[in-house]
């Protein structure tokens, strides 16, 4: 069963949860935000796929790219999946909540929940995130970290991984950030060069030419 689901359990520090998901992100951007999408085939098959997922959502990407991931802590668990309305399209007074069974990875690292919260570490400089959605479907699973504290840049990213119809792997990451603050600001376009650098990396991290 395909399901796609989005979760805050606290607060995070821009207004455009799930700016990721929208197709139009790129041309349309939110208001004082930097978009970008990146994909790179990872290989092909079954196996490649499902390696790579376990991989994914057990915070490989991050530490592949060189953070240490810290403070991890599950969200609640309940997940919001979209306004449900009647047959006249109203609203129901009483919207229904799922809840997702927590999975594990073969060595029994739990996978990411929608609400955990983390704090990506990397040489001087921590950034607190919350996962405010994810996807779990037959060929194709991901997620996305917003950012939920002190940060030169607020804002969010995603992380999908596909199976495609020919059998072909792809990982695709999107992003929309914005500068935060007057250093904020004064160091936009090193913030994204650096950014650029980082997806470049993330790219890297579950690519068998650079993780064999």
């Amino acid at each position: 069963m395909a399901r796609r689901s989005t979760f805050t359990d606290q607060s995070v520090t821009y207004g455009a949860i799930g700016a990721t998901i929208d197709p139009d992100l790129l041309r349309y951007p939110p208001p004082g935000f930097s978009a970008a999408e990146d994909s790179v085939r990872l290989g092909s098959g079954r196996d490649r796929f499902e390696q790579s997922a376990e991989s994914l959502m057990t915070w490989g990407i991050q530490q592949g790219a060189g953070f240490t991931v810290t403070d991890a802590a599950p969200g609640t668990g309940a997940q919001y999946t979209g306004i449900s309305y009647d047959a006249t399209g109203t609203p129901l007074p009483e919207q229904p909540a799922t809840r997702t069974e927590q999975k594990f990875a073969a060595d029994g690292t739990p996978y990411l929940s929608a609400g955990m919260t983390a704090t990506l570490r990397r040489r001087r400089r921590s950034t607190p995130v919350l996962v405010v959605y994810l996807i779990d479907e037959p060929n194709r699973v991901g997620f996305a970290i917003g950012t939920a504290g002190p940060s030169r840049e607020h804002g969010e990213e995603s992380f999908v991984l596909e199976h495609r119809d020919d059998d072909s792997v792809w990982l695709t990451i999107r992003s929309a950030f914005e500068p935060h603050g007057r250093m904020g600001r004064l160091l936009a376009p090193v913030l994204r060069r650096r950014r650029r650098e980082l997806t470049t990396r993330e790219l890297r991290a579950l690519h068998p030419a650079f993780t064999s």
